[in-house]
């Protein structure tokens, strides 16, 4: 039998146990690989054959929306399921239009995860009904949206670093990006979310539930 590669991120040993635990428990799946963080992660995209990357999105040392588009930058056929504690109105759709191919919540049944390993698996997204709700909502987004919701995948990115207290210089080093190409990201955030100051973006973000 062909067995699907299944890769684990997860900063918590006791979560990646558990998936593997209950991932092994199928004939069909093999758990190639396991990180624990950002570096581990692109390291184990570069240096394991995958077919699917079962990921979370909270990390330390950058975020998942991070990750997801270095991983996808050196992998674009890779097909990642992000697995996370968030809800899926926060990040869901944006993540899918960054190139995810599924989203669950932690909370969903387990067997819900296979399901969406075996679907991704075989070059299929996985949408569940309360996404397929989401997305649908995208289409009178200029009239529904919140306002973190009409960022662009890039301008969502500076957003969270800066609402977690990062300064321009943190982040265009994170990012490789130029000081004034950060800064000119946050003039248009500034602008669309109209808010005045980084104390403002941090509340906003706690306040949608966008931070941990």
């Amino acid at each position: 039998m062909l067995k699907t590669k299944v890769g684990l991120v997860d900063d918590h040993v006791i979560v990646r146990s558990g998936l593997k635990a209950l991932l092994e428990l199928n004939a069909d799946i093999e758990i190639a690989g396991e990180a624990a963080n950002a570096r581990e992660a692109l390291d184990l995209v570069r240096n394991t054959p995958l077919d699917v990357l079962v990921m979370d999105l909270s990390m330390p040392g950058q975020t998942g929306i991070d990750v997801l588009g270095s991983i996808l930058a050196r992998a674009p056929e890779l097909a990642v399921l992000v697995l996370s504690s968030y809800p899926a109105e926060h990040y869901a759709v944006s993540l899918i239009r960054q190139g995810a191919m599924g989203y669950l919540n932690k909370q969903c049944e387990p067997e819900e995860i296979v399901t969406a390993i075996r679907k991704l698996a075989n070059k299929t997204r996985y949408i569940s009904a309360e996404v397929a709700d989401l997305l649908a909502l995208q289409l009178n987004k200029s009239q529904t949206a919140r306002p973190h919701e009409l960022l662009s995948e890039r301008e969502f990115q500076v957003f969270l670093r800066l609402a977690k207290g990062e300064t321009v210089t943190d982040i265009s080093t994170a990012l490789s990006l130029s000081s004034k190409t950060v800064s000119t990201y946050r003039s248009r955030i500034m602008e669309k979310m109209t808010l005045n100051s980084n104390s403002d973006l941090t509340y906003y973000a706690l306040k949608a539930g966008l931070l941990d």
